[in-house]
C-alpha cells in the first residue's frame, strides 16, 4: 500500500498568481480539468499562498451576482493554506483532511515550495486498488483452499 502522499500525489498543479481574474481562473480550471488552482506568489511562482476552488467561483462571486473580470483569485481564495509534506503517511492525511473538513492538499518540500496536491479524489482511488487487492487475496487464499481440500 502507498504509505506516502508523494506515491499517488498529483505532481503537475494548476496555478494562478494573486492577480489573475476569477473568470481566467474559471478558464484555467476548464482548461485543466481541475475543481481548484493554487494561488502562487507573483514573483517566487513556486510558494503557495492560497487555493481557489470552483465553489469559492460560485458562492463568492456567482450566487452574488458579482463581475468576475473585476474579482481576482487574491480577492476569492482561502489564505489558511493547509499543506502537508510529501512523506505524510496517507492514513495521517486522511485524518488531517476529516478533522480540518478538506478535499485537497497542497504539498510543499522543506523550503514551502509547491510539490503536488492530492484530493479526497486520489485518496479514495489510492484506497479501492488496495481494498481490490485485499479482496483479490482473500478470494485465492479461498479459492486455494477450495483445491486442496478437493484432492
Amino acid at each position: 500500500m502507498p504509505s506516502c502522499l508523494k506515491d499517488f500525489a498529483t505532481t503537475r498543479v494548476a496555478v494562478a498568481e494573486p492577480e489573475t481574474t476569477a473568470l481566467a481562473v474559471a478558464q484555467l480550471m476548464r482548461k485543466h480539468h481541475v475543481g481548484a488552482l493554487v494561488v502562487v506568489d507573483a514573483l517566487e511562482k513556486s510558494r503557495p499562498l492560497g487555493i481557489v476552488t470552483d465553489r469559492d467561483l460560485v458562492l463568492a462571486l456567482m450566487a452574488e451576482g458579482l463581475d468576475p473580470e473585476v474579482f481576482t483569485a487574491g480577492d476569492i481564495m482561502s489564505v489558511e493554506l493547509v499543506v502537508a509534506r510529501p512523506e505524510m503517511d496517507a492514513m495521517d492525511a486522511v485524518q488531517l483532511m476529516r478533522t480540518r473538513r478538506l478535499r485537497r492538499l497542497v504539498l510543499v518540500d522543506d523550503e514551502g515550495r509547491l510539490v503536488g496536491i492530492v484530493t479526497m479524489e486520489d485518496i479514495l482511488q489510492m484506497l479501492t486498488r488496495e481494498l481490490a487487492g485485499l479482496t483479490a487475496g482473500v478470494i485465492g487464499a479461498r479459492d486455494r483452499e477450495f483445491e486442496q481440500r478437493a484432492r
